[in-house]
């Protein structure tokens, strides 16, 4: 199957508060501002004025906004962001386990990113280096969780074959009943040694 798409166009969120959205994505990342639509109404003659913005990420990528007119929060966020609120009852690692992440280039470039969220109000949270990566995490001003990150080494062939049995494992397991991780491990083990004399037989 051919592969036609070529990166974001642009991620989309809704914001309430865009004047310290713009602060945390342009002043402070230092992402310009490279479009924006102005609607009113959009279809349906309930829907709101609107402007839609747009910060450019790099690579021909862009992260947008939506800021709709008169419409006030549906919920507090301490926990979550202005569109999906959680209850005590959600574990904080679900909770992060939806975010952007955005690539840098070398430790100077994800160490001078940290430099300015640590000067602004939403200074870096935590900062790990994880399997290939180094990631610094906040939380921008609409409690969306923002990761940037760094490439510690060049991900190989061989963790990429990796990925491919790992996630062919995954889908026979999670459609089955009760999925653990150690019958995913069981299945990936039970199709590297079904596919072993085939890469033998491969001239290296």
């Amino acid at each position: 199957m051919d592969h036609l798409v070529n990166g974001v166009d642009h991620a989309a969120f809704p914001t309430f508060d865009p004047a310290a959205t713009v602060r945390f994505y342009r002043d402070v990342l230092g992402f310009p501002v490279v479009h924006s639509i102005c609607a009113a109404g959009w279809g349906p003659e309930d829907h709101p004025d609107f402007i839609h913005f747009f910060f450019d990420i790099g690579n021909d990528d862009r992260i947008a906004f939506f800021y709709y007119f008169g419409v006030q929060p549906f919920h507090a966020h301490d926990r979550g962001d202005v569109y999906a609120g959680f209850g005590p009852e959600v574990p904080t690692y679900f909770v992060n386990s939806r975010h952007l992440a955005l690539h840098v280039d070398s430790e100077d470039d994800l160490l001078e990113y940290r430099r300015r969220l640590d000067a602004s109000a939403w200074p870096v949270e935590m900062q790990v280096q994880h399997e290939t990566i180094e990631s610094i995490y906040t939380h921008d001003p609409n409690g969306y969780m923002v990761e940037l990150t760094r490439a510690l080494r060049p991900v190989t062939p061989q963790e990429d074959l990796d990925a491919e049995l790992t996630i062919e494992a995954l889908v026979e397991v999670a459609s089955g009943p009760e999925p653990t991780l150690a019958k995913l491990l069981t299945r990936k083990a039970e199709l590297i040694v079904a596919r072993a004399p085939q890469w033998e037989a491969v001239p290296s």
